[in-house]
């Protein structure tokens, strides 16, 4: 392993922080994190970003505008349906 070459979970992290601001200002995005990429429901055990919107809706329905990328900095992109965040006492 090259010690120069920053981890995945570096790379993961470098690009969320380069890209969160973007995507938390997207429609029906809650939340940006890295973690385990996910994919047909079943984890890939890659790490990546993972966005969290309210609900999933097909990409056919969104404008281009609004399609989260699949892959950002070369690291893969995950969105999980997370419902509505409330507050609890």
């Amino acid at each position: 392993m090259d010690p120069t070459k920053p981890s995945a979970l570096e790379r993961a992290r470098r690009a969320k922080s380069a890209h969160e601001a973007k995507l938390l200002g997207m429609p029906n995005v809650v939340g940006v994190g890295v973690g385990q990429v996910r994919r047909g429901g079943k984890k890939t055990g890659e790490v990546g970003i993972v966005v969290m919107v309210n609900k999933k809706v097909p990409s056919a329905q969104l404008s281009e505008a609004d399609l989260i990328p699949r892959v950002l900095d070369g690291v893969l992109v995950d969105v999980q349906e997370v419902g509505e965040f409330v507050a609890s006492d």
